[in-house]
């Protein structure tokens, strides 16, 4: 008994050298950290580093730094430059270009001019600390872009150009930390300059010409095995890190550039994203929070006032240089004082990039202790600065109503949204599922239902749950994007009437459906099964055929014959479309008319989303095949299409998916049928008996007969 409590003391002893209880601990303090200090209203990245400082060798020493604690705390440091090249937008910042560029200039330039000089003639460091210390005031992370996603101004000129300067702050600011370096070693002359040049021409080259390529190919061959992309991310993050030093630079410029070499290969809200950025929020970034609090030597504060007056100096040094870059815009751009506000809060706080910074620097001597510690201060004042201002500034500008341009009542419907996926063959649903999870509303309460109709036969109830378990795997799949999936499987005698039950009775507003194939002489004279869903399925409904992975293709072309515009469902369809070319950063081109360009110009500008749409005029649906010249395998091709007797349908538009099908079957193709009306028939009792079919037979048959005493 003596022995064993003897085992268990040794165990214990401080430092703790047992690996598995290591890794115990950090993990409760991963958990539980964040949740005890939010109730404080204490940030969480500030909460990690203090209970890095707590248990750390300047604390209580219940921890030291290892080759295991290194090794966690390097992946952490590379995960959070490759999240932060991986999450910027490229495209929002294309379309606010030179009003970024303008504010990044001054958030850049400002905090460095007030920096530098307090860095170097009042707290008297010498000129490499204090060129990276002002640096590190241009840097900004944005710890309260969460508040304005929830208050709904994201879509403000204002968070578009903040959000563009931060491409410009981050990479201006790791070229200088780059240059610093060399400069501190002894290096930097002509030869430098010159192997910088090309190392970094070579090295930009492959990240962002050879890189995307062996991705797209990857993704590609490798579609369905999801396990097999994270690798090849990751992968390419630390092989991208490596180039980065052996081009002579920090290896955390080589994740943030592979960051930006996958940013567009990468969707928002696919699955591939969810789980880099669950990973990374859930260990890697945290490990190494508490590592750069493990390095923290509280003491150094205390022992005199040295410490405190730089922490202060840095703290206050930060909060102006931002203050007035926000200021000069808001006097360039004639914003409101709200707008200036709404700059400030989202630059002014300190996190990701200002820590990289600060802790190569402390490796690499270049920084002490006094700069390290006040660093951490200032992430802290900063970051509660940041919220504060940022929550009131976005609460003033909805209640001032400066967001109504940009807001607008008919969107607030497709937050209730509910898209219905019927499968007919398990084995085609994979690109449809995943096409579904991009363009869904994630505000919407409703799931994603997938839809699978069995025979009314002896053997249903064994079929149902073989259904069952096959679909079982793509519920896992939409929970891999935290996005609810629904398996509804039911029984019915035909598989178009289950899809048009079931839609109303789980009031589906989107209905996704295989590409129609070609049909034989008897299924023309009975009725296609595409008429009979469009005919009893007032909803809108999307027919998908995809040849390629959805990152695949380089452009969305746009098929949008006239008066499509005026029909219900075109908020819808113009919605989805914007979200798919949002998540795949492509260009988007619609052929149509000028009353058509008219009214899509006028929803882009409401809902702030035309970055990269470009117009063709077009007229000649009759000869679709005149696009050949234009259209390229690479590209996504979208049918705007509608059903007989509605307003916007056309004579010439109804044989344009054949002439798809049949002239550009290399192509992904959608076709969309918008919604035209509510759902409230007074002959509903009547549908079995729909003329459709008959209808479309006796049509059929018509032309059968044209054709056979046509007079030659």
């Amino acid at each position: 008994m003596n022995d064993f409590f003897n085992h268990l003391m040794q165990e214990f002893e401080l430092p703790l050298h047992n690996p598995v209880l290591i890794f115990s601990l950090i993990l409760f303090i991963i958990l539980l950290s964040p949740i005890i200090l939010k109730r404080l209203n204490i940030p969480g990245i500030i909460g990690l580093i203090i209970s890095g400082v707590v248990i750390g060798p300047y604390g209580l020493g219940i921890l030291e730094k290892t080759s295991a604690v290194d090794l966690f705390s390097t992946i952490g440091l590379l995960y959070i430059m490759f999240i932060a090249g991986l999450e910027l937008d490229l495209d929002d910042f294309k379309a606010h270009q030179n009003k970024s560029i303008l504010f990044g200039f001054f958030t850049f330039s400002i905090p460095i001019v007030i920096g530098f000089p307090v860095c170097y003639y009042l707290l008297d460091y010498d000129f490499n600390a204090s060129f990276l210390t002002a640096s590190m005031f241009a840097t900004h992370t944005l710890v309260a872009y969460p508040i304005v996603s929830r208050f709904g101004v994201t879509k403000n000129p204002a968070v578009a150009i903040t959000v563009g300067g931060t491409i410009l702050t981050d990479t201006a600011v790791l070229i200088i930390l780059a240059v610093i370096m060399r400069n501190a070693q002894g290096n930097l002359n002509a030869e430098f300059w010159y192997k910088l040049g090309i190392s970094l021409a070579i090295f930009s080259a492959i990240m962002f010409l050879v890189v995307p390529k062996i991705a797209k190919w990857f993704f590609r061959k490798l579609e369905s095995e999801k396990h097999a992309h994270y690798i090849f991310v990751l992968s390419v993050v630390f092989f991208a890190a490596f180039l980065a030093e052996v081009a002579g630079v920090e290896k955390i410029i080589g994740a943030f550039v592979a960051g930006l070499a996958l940013n567009k290969l990468i969707p928002h809200s696919s699955a591939l994203m969810n789980r880099i950025e669950f990973i990374g929020n859930a260990l890697f970034i945290p490990f190494f929070l508490i590592s750069v609090g493990m390095i923290v030597d509280i003491s150094v504060l205390l022992k005199g006032n040295t410490a405190l007056i730089v922490a202060g100096t840095l703290t206050v040094v930060a909060l102006i240089g931002k203050w007035l870059a926000a200021l000069i815009t808001q006097w360039i751009f004639k914003y409101s004082k709200d707008q200036r506000q709404l700059i400030f809060g989202l630059s002014s706080s300190h996190a990701a990039a200002t820590l990289a910074i600060i802790l190569v620097g402390y490796n690499a001597q270049i920084l002490d202790e006094n700069i390290l510690n006040g660093t951490i201060i200032l992430i802290l004042v900063t970051c509660v600065v940041a919220s504060f201002a940022t929550e009131k500034a976005a609460k003033s500008i909805i209640l001032s109503g400066e967001n109504d341009n940009i807001q607008t009542p008919n969107f607030k419907a497709l937050n209730n949204e509910h898209i219905l996926l019927p499968v007919a063959n398990v084995e085609n649903i994979d690109k449809n599922l995943e096409l579904a999870l991009l363009i869904k509303d994630k505000k919407s309460p409703h799931p994603l239902s997938i839809l699978s109709i069995v025979p009314n036969d002896q053997e249903a109830e064994i079929n149902i749950l073989k259904s069952k378990i096959k679909l079982e795997q793509y519920v896992r799949q939409g929970s891999a994007s935290e996005m609810k999936v629904n398996v509804i499987t039911t029984i019915d005698h035909n598989v178009m009437s289950g899809i048009s039950r079931t839609s109303r009775e789980v009031m589906a507003d989107i209905i996704l459906l295989g590409w129609p194939k070609e049909m034989g002489f008897i299924e023309k004279i009975m009725g296609e099964k595409l008429d009979i869903v469009l005919s009893n399925v007032d909803k809108t409904i999307i027919f998908a055929h995809f040849e390629a992975p959805l990152i695949a293709h380089k452009r969305i072309i746009v098929l949008a014959p006239p008066m499509c515009e005026i029909e219900k469902g075109f908020i819808t369809w113009m919605t989805k479309l914007a979200k798919l070319n949002q998540e795949l950063s492509l260009e988007m081109v619609f052929y149509c008319n000028d009353k058509t360009k008219e009214s899509i110009m006028v929803f882009l500008s409401k809902s702030n989303s035309g970055n990269n749409v470009h117009f063709k005029y077009f007229e000649e649906w009759q000869d679709i095949l005149i696009l050949a010249r234009d259209i390229k395998n690479e590209d996504l091709i979208v049918l705007i299409n509608a059903r007989k007797g509605t307003l916007s349908y056309q004579n010439d538009v109804e044989n344009i998916p054949s002439k798809l099908e049949k002239h550009f079957e290399n192509n992904s193709k959608l076709m969309v049928y918008p919604k035209q009306q509510d759902y409230i028939q007074s002959s509903e009792n009547y549908e079995d008996l729909s003329a459709g079919p008959l209808a479309k037979g006796l049509e059929t048959l018509g032309k059968g007969l044209e054709s056979i005493f046509k007079v030659k």
